[in-house]
């Protein structure tokens, strides 16, 4: 059994079945998994209420795709996208501090908790094969292009905000490829690492 305490991270490529093994542990454990929430809370302090979805849609806003930092309305004013991060920061912070124990999808979470001692941080990724048939069902028939674009838009988000290499090898406590194993199998390889490493504590 793992700690009441303990804290997963999960990092994916676009169309390696990472959500669906996030929901697995997150079942497993009995916690809650946040990704959706973490935007959501964000953009409730942030006084952004009703359109979700679109907020949702723009919430890996990079420089690149976004206004400038010193925007023409304020000097030295916090662009939207760079507020959104702070206050997701926050709130998987606030998560974290209960002691509850949960797991995190993507939002630079890995980053966010690296220094909390119940942490551990996983990548899962799977061969362009295996993407390209889970998006014909999962995706509504995107091809690896489209799922591409969406883990470079990945990557710059976190290379900005975390000054990190997404899917560095070095970042994570383990990476998984899917295309190998079952998503229920990956997480047992989650479930037993963790559980492994918390035994010799």
């Amino acid at each position: 059994m793992m700690k009441e305490n303990t804290l997963i991270t999960i990092t994916r490529q676009y169309g390696s079945g990472g959500r669906e093994v996030s929901e697995i542990l997150a079942k497993r454990m009995g916690v809650r998994r946040y990704d959706r929430k973490i935007v959501s809370m964000a953009a409730e302090e942030m006084g952004h209420g009703a359109d979700i979805e679109s907020i949702v849609a723009s919430s890996y806003a990079s420089p690149e795709t976004s206004k400038p930092y010193f925007q023409q309305g304020g000097f030295g004013r916090v662009a939207d996208y760079n507020r959104r991060y702070l206050e997701q920061a926050k709130a998987i912070l606030a998560i974290a501090k209960r002691g509850e124990g949960a797991v995190f999808l993507g939002r630079c979470a890995d980053f966010v908790l690296k220094d909390c001692p119940e942490h551990y941080s996983f990548f899962i990724y799977a061969d362009d094969a295996f993407r390209a048939e889970r998006a014909k069902s999962e995706y509504d028939e995107k091809t690896v292009k489209e799922l591409d674009a969406v883990d470079e838009q990945r990557r710059n988000y976190y290379a900005y905000y975390t000054g990190r290499k997404w899917g560095d090898p070095q970042n994570y406590d383990m990476m998984i490829n899917t295309s190998r194993i079952s998503l229920e199998e990956a997480a047992d390889l989650i479930q037993s690492y963790v559980e492994m490493r918390q035994a010799k504590k």
